[in-house]
């Protein structure tokens, strides 16, 4: 389920009447601020939403999300479905993107290692970055299998049991992980002083181990292992992933997966420059 966004308020503390006085400068921002959370209320698993469906989630009057849908028709950022008249998300974005994930030197550097992964495997392998507050995919290979789970290019992830969330988590302070785990931003269930204990044991021995599980814990028909990519300075940039059908994989099969997820993830590493965790 998406979470309900709210524009940001723009605040202005130098008196110069340019902010929350109703200043050009505060407007301008506060119209660029309220674009991007309609662009973010579209996601992987709701690619098709209303005009009613996004103002809700973004707290706006559905007359001012309908005059930005508009602009960005026109700019081929979003584009109408003919037969539901929803919107989804338009081509226009790629150009945007492009030169981004063109220099994305992680991006780059992986690509070859998750083809072989992928054919090693016989499963969809991706590349995750982390943004702070959510995994997000930028890049994947997909299985050949006809029955398989992917990871399409921007899916956004904040399931506290998604594989690579865990690894993100693993490398952050245990502070940090409770203050994201009990404002929502990632999701968990089990907000208790126990659980979040538990799941702080997790991470530990993600960290340990090199590489973390998901074996039908956010999703009953779907597991996940993810290792960590480090740079030169040692600092975890990415995350390899291996998203898989639960049929299709055994408890020692997933052990496996696991393995071999970390021995790529390693692989990236070494291109980047750095050295992977003994």
């Amino acid at each position: 389920m998406v979470p309900t966004m709210t524009p940001a308020k723009i605040s202005d503390s130098n008196g110069s009447g340019t902010g929350t006085n109703g200043g050009p400068d505060a407007k301008g921002a506060s119209v660029v601020v309220n674009a991007i959370a309609v662009l973010r209320t579209f996601t992987a698993d709701e690619p098709l939403l209303g005009v009613t469906e996004i103002a809700n989630r973004v707290g706006m009057h559905k007359s001012s999300v309908s005059r930005i849908l508009a602009t960005f028709e026109q700019e081929n950022l979003v584009e109408r479905d003919p037969e539901t008249k929803r919107f989804r998300l338009g081509l226009g974005l790629i150009a945007v993107a492009g030169p981004l994930l063109a220099e994305m030197e992680e991006r780059r550097v992986a690509y070859p290692v998750l083809r072989q992964l992928t054919e090693q495997t016989g499963e969809t392998s991706a590349l995750m970055l982390w943004n702070g507050d959510e995994a997000i995919c930028v890049e994947q290979i997909a299985s050949h299998h006809q029955i398989k789970h992917t990871t399409p290019l921007g899916a956004r992830y904040r399931d506290a049991m998604s594989a690579s969330v865990q690894v993100f988590l693993s490398t952050l302070p245990a502070e940090r992980v409770r203050e994201l785990l009990r404002s929502g931003t990632i999701t968990f269930p089990g907000l208790d002083d126990a659980g979040l204990a538990a799941y702080e044991a997790r991470l530990q021995d993600v960290a340990r181990r090199g590489w973390a599980g998901n074996y039908g814990e956010s999703s009953m028909d779907e597991v996940g292992v993810a290792a960590p990519v480090r740079d030169h300075r040692g600092d975890v940039v990415a995350a390899v992933l291996i998203p898989a059908p639960r049929f299709r994989v055994s408890k020692e099969q997933f052990e496996g997966l696991g393995e071999a997820c970390m021995a790529a993830a390693a692989k990236v590493t070494t291109r980047l420059g750095g050295r992977a965790a003994s």
